[in-house]
């Protein structure tokens, strides 16, 4: 199964229906990924490690997550400042860093971060299998939520399965090197995988199908809407709102 860290805890942000919080996520990180300026994400971002204090996330595995999304960032701050024209900030020969690139390249980092932190503080906090099932009550298409429900499933399964088949190549003597063969090699072992994924995938819909399954998705499992849910869900979009609107403000000062 995949980790899960975050999905036990005893904080606010945990007891909260993940309905709520997955609308909320889901609107948070689309005003998010819209906002034009640095001061709005920076806000924005602010929320988002303030969600995370109050749900008390365990702080190395939140800081291992951060740094693997950070780690693409940088290479942006690699280019970004160097690659966009505008107002020249400073030169080393031929490169020659602007203004406006390094805004667009602080304004992404400043909402990745944001959308990763609001996201782990309340998706990441409800197991994959609740998030799947708040998705299918929030009207999520099916298939959609059917897709993600199974892939978490067995995503851990094909993993097991490529162990075994490596482990039967080395025992057969096979050591990757940067030849022919072993290009060929670990070609058949990826077609293999898919092979046996598609027919464990047949006999997983078989055994549904034996066991009554209509195409519907069925759980044991209410979410009772609170009223404290309803009032953190309304917190959430008054702060995005505000966000959103002092991002419209600082575009028009910018403009």
């Amino acid at each position: 199964m995949f980790e899960e860290p975050f999905a036990e805890g005893d904080s606010p942000v945990h007891a909260f229906d993940p309905r709520v919080r997955l609308a909320a996520v889901a609107a948070f990180s689309l005003t998010a990924a819209l906002l034009r300026s640095p001061e709005a994400a920076a806000a924005a971002l602010a929320l988002g490690v303030f969600l995370a204090a109050f749900a008390r996330l365990d702080a190395r595995a939140l800081f291992g997550r951060l740094a693997a999304v950070n780690g693409f960032i940088v290479f942006l701050w690699l280019f970004l400042p160097f690659s966009l024209p505008g107002r020249e900030l400073w030169s080393a020969g031929p490169f020659t860093a602007t203004a406006e690139g390094v805004r667009l390249a602080l304004l992404v980092t400043l909402k990745s971060n944001a959308i990763v932190l609001v996201f782990l503080a309340l998706a990441a906090t409800c197991g994959a299998a609740t998030l799947g099932q708040a998705m299918y009550r929030l009207r999520v298409p099916e298939k959609l939520s059917f897709l993600f429900l199974f892939t978490y499933r067995f995503i851990q399964t094909v993993g097991e399965e490529y162990a075994r088949l490596r482990t039967a190549a080395r025992l057969r003597g096979f050591c990757p090197r940067n030849d022919a063969h072993t290009y060929r090699t670990l070609a058949s072992l990826l077609g293999m995988i898919l092979v046996r994924s598609f027919e464990r995938a047949e006999r997983v819909h078989k055994a549904m199908l034996l066991r009554g399954f209509d195409g519907r998705f069925t759980s044991l499992r209410e979410f009772v809407l609170r009223r404290a849910d309803v009032v953190f869900l309304c917190l959430m979009l008054a702060a995005t709102a505000v966000i959103a609107c002092g991002d419209a403000i600082w575009r028009t000062l910018y403009d």
